[in-house]
């Protein structure tokens, strides 16, 4: 099964098409006010047209109502919904049934007692994304540029898809994938030269980094 690479927190349309253009299968857009990354809806709509056909739009969200999912739904059409916050199974299940979208639910991960959530998720969730948890003074629940220990996901046996993020960078996310074996990578901060401010470079080095550790796997 191929390496998923998603850059996440792209608002241009110029690191956008870089993603594109280096091959990134997931592009990120994030509706989430205190992010530095947030979009406007406006924002959105022409970056989700330029991203169409050409890799899956993730909307990420934070705990977010009816009626901002509406309104992304209307901007971005997202392929998929990161729901990035406390979101419960039984709002992951409305959340599908209303938007008929897959839904890729987050978890945040310190300590090995923070996969006790998987079954609730897992049994709603067509994709687990695995990150780092934030301090408890954190503004925002990721996109902090901070790691995890991935050995917690050393034995994991989980039959849904997941994807690894938190700290990730072109130097690491090689070992990341070793230890996690996880089939997807998601970065966002570790693609930045400032906080919201993507570099062209560091995009490509990070897919590029990716794609080979993927390949010498396979070997």
């Amino acid at each position: 099964m191929s390496l998923l690479v998603k850059i996440c927190g792209l608002s241009t349309r110029e690191t956008l098409q870089t993603a594109l253009e280096a091959g990134a299968d997931m592009v990120g857009f994030v509706f989430f006010p205190p992010s530095p990354r947030h979009l406007s809806l406006e924002l959105g709509r022409d970056l989700g047209r330029q991203a169409k056909g050409r890799a899956l739009k993730v909307a990420l969200t934070v705990d977010a109502d009816d009626a901002t999912l509406d309104n992304i739904m209307d901007a971005l059409s997202p392929d998929i919904f990161q729901l990035h916050g406390k979101e419960s199974v039984a709002r992951l299940r409305d959340i599908k049934q209303r938007f008929g979208r897959p839904v890729m639910k987050a978890v945040p991960v310190e300590v090995a007692a923070d996969l006790a959530v998987l079954p609730g998720y897992t049994a709603v969730a067509d994709r687990i994304l695995f990150d780092a948890r934030a301090p408890k003074d954190a503004t925002r629940p990721g996109g902090l540029g901070t790691p995890f220990d991935w050995r917690l996901l050393g034995n994991l046996e989980l039959k849904l898809p997941y994807m690894v993020s938190g700290g990730l960078h072109a130097q690491n996310v090689a070992e990341a994938l070793r230890v996690t074996g996880a089939g997807g990578v998601d970065v966002s901060s570790g693609v930045e030269s400032a906080p919201g401010v993507k570099d062209p470079e560091m995009i490509k080095a990070f897919i590029r980094a990716a794609r080979a550790s993927q390949e010498l796997s396979v070997r």
